[in-house]
């Protein structure tokens, strides 16, 4: 059995690097690339569609949820990070990296919050596994993935490279069992299939 991390579809803000407000939603490319990961899940026999709630991730989830005859249950543990007064403005325009640094953002989280957030999110996201048995879509936000894969809990096997960052609508695929180790990351071969839909912002969101 293995479960399928999957980021959202592309925003508006990402193309425009912006740090993203938590009512964002998908951009028309977006949908686009939503629809075609739909498409390319069908037959994939899943179980269940696990997702953020934040509308970037929800729409991502209904879209692979419709096409698989499922529902979407949401966990707010599944959001990406939470950058307080900071959303809404630009990366470039704060002078630091917004996303490496450890200390929380008025009205945000700091790293170490995010962390063990994440680590919760990892236990409920199990919990849903042993309950459907079966093949589960998790889609969440590119700083969630992150972090599973760059410290825990998932298994990186020697010599696969971990990319920068996450493209929309990409697929990691790793094994529910421990270690959950890695089968592939990052792939996504469905919007290289669909002519004139492609891969969007590397940026965390």
């Amino acid at each position: 059995m293995t479960l399928l991390l999957i980021r959202h579809g592309e925003t508006p803000l990402n193309v425009k690097r912006v740090l993203q407000p938590a009512d964002t939603p998908l951009s028309d490319r977006g949908q686009a690339q939503a629809q075609a990961l739909a498409l390319s899940l069908r037959g994939q026999g899943l179980r269940a569609v696990l997702a953020s709630p934040l509308p970037r991730a929800w729409q991502t989830a209904q879209a692979i949820a419709q096409a698989q005859g499922l529902n979407v249950l949401a966990s707010d543990l599944l959001q990406e990070r939470n950058f307080g007064n900071l959303r809404g403005l630009a990366y470039d325009s704060l002078g630091f990296d917004p996303l490496t640094r450890a200390e929380a953002p008025p009205g945000g989280e700091s790293s170490a919050e995010f962390a063990r957030r994440c680590e919760q999110a990892w236990q409920w996201v199990m919990q849903q596994a042993a309950r459907w048995q079966g093949p589960l879509a998790v889609v969440t936000h590119g700083l969630v993935l992150r972090q599973w894969l760059q410290a825990g809990p998932l298994d990186v096997p020697s010599g696969m490279a971990l990319p920068h960052g996450l493209a929309n609508t990409s697929i990691t695929e790793v094994q529910a069992l421990p270690p959950h180790r890695v089968l592939r990351v990052d792939d996504i071969g469905h919007l290289q299939a669909q002519v004139g839909v492609d891969a969007a912002s590397l940026s965390g969101g």
